[in-house]
Order: structure tokens, then C-alpha cells, then sequence
């Protein structure tokens, strides 16, 4: 049981952890992308799109090799380690949320840029009203990002080793059990992986239903 627990309480911190860096990342890069005019914007968002489905075993070894201890950082000694999980789920949200900050920034009204300047708002002020306009297409961003992390196995096993206490996260607990022909441990696993889940989405559901009556 308290193998159970520790293994779904680090799948949870490092999904969260990884979503949350996702986010700092995606949602201002998504917002530039969004409001800006630049040269190569077209091919910059293609290159994004493409990120969105990123293979996580594709992740999981450029990201393997970068920690290995021949690697460019691999005096860092983060191979196998719960932040390397970090790392390559976060290159595999960091797409995810930034792809749908940018389509739900380009969604709004385009003069709602004029108006909020004409009324003498300040570029970040401007940017802060949009985010609040775009605040529910902006969580279900939230929502994939973690989605596309939290079900992850590829890159999870290949950086974190599955080491049990150390980097065993839910998925690649799957993963073992299966391996071992143990098909009730796996599918109890699942259900918990399932569960969990749900009850975050729940959350965050709950909260774009509340700001969606406001």
C-alpha cells in the first residue's frame, strides 16, 4: 500500500511540476506567437503544431542522451533521477500549452487590441485583459498539457529508469506489472492512473464552469 501511494504521489508531483513549467513557458511564448507580426510566424507555428505530437520516446531519448553521463549535461548527474521525468515531460506539455495559447489568443475579437490601447492600456495590461477574454480556452490549454504528461510512459521509463522509490511513477508501474504477467496489479494501477485523472480535470473543470458564470 505504501509503495501504491508513494509511486502516485510522485506521478502526480512531477506532472504537476513539469505542467506548471509548461505553462510559464507556453503561455507567454503562445502569447507572442499570437500578437505578433514577424517574419517566419507561419513556420514557427508549424514547427509548434508539430511539437504538439511529439513521440515521447522521441523525447525520452534526445533527452536521455543530453543527461547521459557522457552527455552535454551530464556532469549535472539528473539521469534517472525524478527531475530528468520532469524535463522530458515538460518538452512534451511545453507544445501542447503553447499551441493552444496561441489559437485561443488569435480566437478573440482583433479589435479588442485597438480598443484596450485606445482606452489607453499599457501593452502588458493589454495582454492581461486577453488573458482574462481567453481564461477558459486557456485552462482546457492547462488541462491538455497535463493530460499529455500524466499518461506518458515512453520517455518516462527511458530517462527515469523506472527505479522502484525513486523514479517508479504510475505508468511505468503499468508497464512492469504487465511485463510480469501481473494483469490485476496493472489494471488496478490503471484504474488509479484513471481516477487520478479525473479528479483533476474534475478540478480544473470546476473551475473554468465558475469562470465561465462569471
Amino acid at each position: 500500500m505504501s509503495d501504491i501511494l508513494e509511486i502516485t504521489f510522485l506521478s502526480l508531483q512531477v506532472s504537476t511540476i513539469a505542467t506548471l513549467v509548461s505553462l510559464l513557458i507556453g503561455l507567454p511564448f503562445g502569447t507572442w506567437i499570437a500578437l505578433g507580426h514577424f517574419r517566419g510566424r507561419s513556420f514557427l507555428l508549424s514547427i509548434i503544431n508539430t511539437g504538439m505530437a511529439l513521440p515521447p520516446v522521441v523525447v525520452g531519448l534526445v533527452v536521455a542522451m543530453t543527461l547521459w553521463r557522457s552527455g552535454v549535461l551530464g556532469g549535472l548527474r539528473l539521469i534517472y533521477t525524478p527531475w530528468a521525468i520532469i524535463i522530458a515531460q515538460t518538452i512534451i506539455a511545453a507544445p501542447v500549452v503553447t499551441g493552444l495559447t496561441a489559437a485561443a489568443l488569435e480566437a478573440l475579437d482583433p479589435r479588442l487590441q485597438q480598443q484596450l490601447l485606445g482606452l489607453g492600456a499599457s501593452r502588458p495590461q493589454m495582454v492581461w485583459h486577453l488573458w482574462r477574454e481567453a481564461r477558459l480556452p486557456l485552462l482546457a490549454a492547462l488541462m491538455a498539457g497535463f493530460g499529455s504528461v500524466i499518461s506518458e510512459v515512453g520517455a518516462s521509463m527511458m530517462v527515469g529508469g523506472n527505479i522502484r522509490g525513486q523514479t517508479r511513477v504510475l505508468t511505468t508501474a503499468i508497464v512492469l506489472e504487465t511485463s510480469k504477467g501481473e494483469f490485476e496489479k496493472a489494471l488496478a494501477l490503471s484504474a488509479l492512473l484513471l481516477t487520478l485523472t479525473y479528479l483533476v480535470n474534475l478540478a480544473l473543470t470546476a473551475i473554468q464552469q465558475k469562470g465561465a458564470r462569471k
